[in-house]
């Protein structure tokens, strides 16, 4: 399988004095991290309008085929070939997981969206996100590289879900 120029595990950098160090590599993936974050929040209030307009379900499939074309698209252009497709196709099938989770996704914050507005949706996906995250991380799960839990990592986490559980609480 060809890397296609990106690394598993990129070489770390010894952080800068009170600091983190970012490389080009990981400039470029904090930003689009940061970038996706801001599309996520649009994702999240356009699919719930969608979705009420004409159904969660179809609101799911519609959003679905509109971003494989887009994907396939992009494959053609920058890839000049589909064949990649046939790689992912003999992949174990635990790493098809990626889809099933990504339709899940999409469908919960198309659904949930509406009923308990976009931020505590946000909050909620967040916190779920960053507690999953860091058991990945502690325990190398998929064959990732393990990165022990910090205190200040944990931190963040207690208090996001804190701040989930407040968005919850609407004034009326």
């Amino acid at each position: 399988m060809r890397d296609r120029g990106i690394s598993a595990h990129p070489r770390r950098r010894a952080p800068a004095r009170g600091g983190v160090a970012v490389s080009g590599g990981t400039a470029a993936a904090v930003a689009l991290a940061a970038a996706a974050g801001l599309a996520g929040s649009v994702q999240i209030a356009v699919m719930g309008r969608l979705g009420q307009r004409i159904g969660t379900l179809e609101a799911l499939a519609f959003a679905t085929v509109l971003s494989l074309v887009l994907v396939l698209a992009l494959l053609l252009v920058f890839r000049q070939s589909l064949a990649g497709l046939a790689e992912g196709a003999r992949a174990p099938l635990w790493m098809w997981a990626g889809a099933l989770m990504g339709a899940f996704i999409v469908f919960t914050i198309t659904y949930a969206g509406p009923r308990i507005g976009t931020t505590a949706t946000i909050g909620l996906l967040i916190a779920g996100q960053l507690t999953m995250g860091a058991l990945i991380d502690r325990f190398g799960l998929f064959g990732l590289e393990q990165i022990p839990l910090s205190g200040p990592r944990v931190l963040g986490i207690l208090l996001l879900a804190v701040g989930a559980a407040l968005s919850l609480h609407r004034v009326t």
